[in-house]
């Protein structure tokens, strides 16, 4: 499974992952709504289960994908400051871009 993600997205990643809550804990990102034609994409700190793929990113950052869900492989993770501050989730290999 592959994982891309922008400067902005990891910087704040890694501060959330140096927060204490962060601790043993590593970034999830999850499937909310799945559609037959387009998903919606979240992250939250999680831990591994026997199901999951950890996916290290160019950035070294190591994100959780639950290897079960085909719309996760690809996924492309951005954090934009402006019009306002917010991660942007899509699959550009699916066609779906998502918020």
């Amino acid at each position: 499974m592959k994982v891309k993600i922008n400067r902005n997205a990891a910087k704040v990643l890694k501060k959330m992952l140096e927060g204490e809550e962060a601790q043993g804990k590593m970034v999830r990102v999850f499937v909310t709504e799945n559609h037959v034609n387009h998903a919606h994409f979240d992250l939250k700190l999680d831990t591994p289960t026997e199901h999951d793929e950890i996916v290290k990113t160019d950035k070294d950052i190591e994100i959780l994908l639950d290897r079960r869900e085909s719309f996760l492989d690809g996924v492309w993770i951005q954090y934009f400051f402006l019009p306002k501050e917010e991660f942007m989730i899509t699959n550009p290999s699916t066609g779906f871009h998502q918020h």
